[in-house]
């Protein structure tokens, strides 16, 4: 593997989720672990779970990993 890492979760969107990229193919808005895992699987990638904390895997973008509502703002 070269330069980004194939699989890449976008910022959280304001209304939640998290969109899922797989080696620049959208498959979808994770709204949990599990929803990405599912991506991943359908992706191929059958035992996931380990990656999702590997770098060398995983790019998770401008918001904490695992993480997948938005902040609430305070007035």
């Amino acid at each position: 593997m070269s330069g980004r890492p194939p699989i890449v979760v976008h910022r959280i969107s304001a209304s939640g989720g998290r969109r899922v990229t797989v080696r620049d193919q959208i498959m979808g808005l994770a709204h949990s672990d599990a929803h990405l895992l599912e991506f991943l699987r359908q992706a191929g990638l059958p035992d996931a779970a380990d990656l999702l904390d590997d770098p060398t895997w995983t790019d998770w973008v401008g918001d904490r990993p695992h993480q997948y509502d938005p902040l609430e703002i305070m007035p």
